[in-house]
C-alpha cells in the first residue's frame, strides 16, 4: 500500500469527520446522517492501514478521530438525581432481594459456625493457655477489648471502620470468582470474632462483649455476608452459567455484585456511624443494642418491602440493557 497516496486520497473524509465530530452545538439530520457514514468509512480505512501499513502515529490519529466521533454520536450520560434515587428505590434493592437465598445462607452459616467455635473454646481451657499468656489474657479481657472503642475520636474511627469494612466486602466481592478465598477471609473473621468472645465469656465479661459488639456489629456483619454471598454467587455463575455463556453469566454476575458494593458504601457508613457514636457513648446497655437492632431491621425491611416491591417490577441489579451492550447468541 502507498500510504501516502492512500492519506492524499482520504484525507477530505477524515477533516469533515473531525468537523463534525468537534462542532459545537446541535447537528442537523442531514449533519448527523454524514456524521454515521464518515464513521463507518473512516473506521474502514483505519482497519485497512492497520492490515496493509500500521504506521503508528496515523493510527493513533485516526482512532482517536473515531472515538470522538462515537461519543459524539452517541452522546455522554450524566449522573442526576433521578439516577440515585432510582439506584436505592430500585437497583441496589432489586439486587439485594434477588440474591437473598445466597447471603441469608452465609450469614446463617456464619453464625452457626461463629457459636460452635466460641462454644468449643469455652469448653476446652487447654487452648486458651496454648495462644496466650494469662498477662495477656487479662490485658485483653480488662482492657484492650473495651478501651478499642474509645482509643480514637468518634470522627475519625467512623471513619477507619468504614474504610476497613469497606475493603473487606469489596474483597469477598473481587475475589467471589475464585470462590475459596471469600470463604477463607469469612472463617478468618469468624474465629477472630469466636476466640476474643469465648474469652471474654470464659472470664465472666460476656455481658460487655455483646453490650460492644452488637449495637453496630448486627448491620456490620451483615453487610459483610452480603458482600460474601453475591461474591460466591459468581463463582457459582462460572461453575454453572445455566443456559448463556459462562462469561455472559459471571459478567451479569459481577454486575450485580458491583451494584450491590456500591449500596453496601452507604450500609456500612452507618455501622461506622453506630461504631463509633453509640457502641462507645455512656447509654445503658439495651439502649445501645435497640439502636443496633433498630438499624439492622430497617435493612431487613428495606430489602424485604423495597427490594420485593422492585423486583416485582422487573428489577435485577443489573445494568440497563442500553449500558450492558449486545451479547452473542447461545446455539441451543
Amino acid at each position: 500500500m502507498d500510504l501516502d497516496a492512500y492519506v492524499l486520497a482520504h484525507q477530505h473524509e477524515w477533516a469533515r469527520l473531525h468537523e463534525l465530530a468537534s462542532k459545537r452545538g446541535k447537528l442537523t439530520g442531514a449533519e448527523g446522517d454524514e456524521l454515521l457514514d464518515l464513521y463507518q468509512r473512516v473506521a474502514t480505512h483505519l482497519s485497512e492501514i492497520r492490515t496493509r501499513s500500521p504506521e503508528p502515529t496515523l493510527v493513533a490519529h485516526l482512532s482517536s478521530m473515531l472515538a470522538t466521533a462515537r461519543l459524539r454520536s452517541a452522546g455522554t450520560r450524566t449522573l442526576s438525581l433521578d439516577d440515585v434515587t432510582a439506584f436505592f428505590t430500585d437497583t441496589f434493592p432489586a439486587a439485594l432481594y434477588r440474591t437473598r437465598a445466597w447471603w441469608l445462607w452465609t450469614m446463617a452459616a456464619n453464625v452457626v459456625v461463629a457459636w460452635v467455635i466460641g462454644a468449643w473454646f469455652v469448653a476446652n481451657p487447654s487452648v486458651e493457655s496454648a495462644l496466650l499468656s494469662p498477662e495477656e489474657v487479662d490485658q485483653l479481657v480488662n482492657n484492650d477489648f473495651e478501651n478499642y472503642y474509645g482509643e480514637y475520636a468518634a470522627g475519625s474511627f467512623a471513619l477507619r471502620v468504614w474504610t476497613n469494612n469497606a475493603w473487606v466486602s469489596a474483597l469477598c466481592i473481587a475475589l467471589g470468582v475464585l470462590g475459596v478465598p471469600v470463604i477463607l477471609l469469612l472463617l478468618n473473621n469468624i474465629v477472630n470474632g469466636a476466640v476474643i468472645g469465648g474469652l471474654m465469656w470464659s472470664h465472666g465479661r460476656g455481658d460487655l462483649f455483646f453490650g460492644l459488639i452488637l449495637p453496630h456489629g448486627m448491620l456490620e456483619l451483615t453487610a459483610v455476608f452480603v458482600a460474601a454471598g453475591v461474591g460466591l454467587r459468581i463463582f457459582w455463575a462460572w461453575i454453572e452459567p445455566g443456559p448463556r455463556r459462562r462469561l455472559d453469566a459471571i459478567a451479569s454476575a459481577g454486575r450485580v455484585a458491583m451494584s450491590v458494593a456500591l449500596g453496601l458504601v452507604a450500609v456500612l457508613l452507618v455501622s461506622g456511624i453506630i461504631e463509633a457514636f453509640v457502641t462507645p457513648s455512656p447509654l445503658p446497655t439495651w439502649a445501645r443494642i435497640v439502636i443496633g437492632f433498630v438499624a439492622w431491621g430497617a435493612f431487613m425491611t428495606y430489602v424485604f418491602t423495597v427490594g420485593r416491591w422492585a423486583a416485582h417490577r422487573g428489577g435485577t441489579g443489573d445494568l440497563a440493557a442500553r449500558d450492558v451492550g449486545d451479547m452473542a447468541p447461545v446455539v441451543g
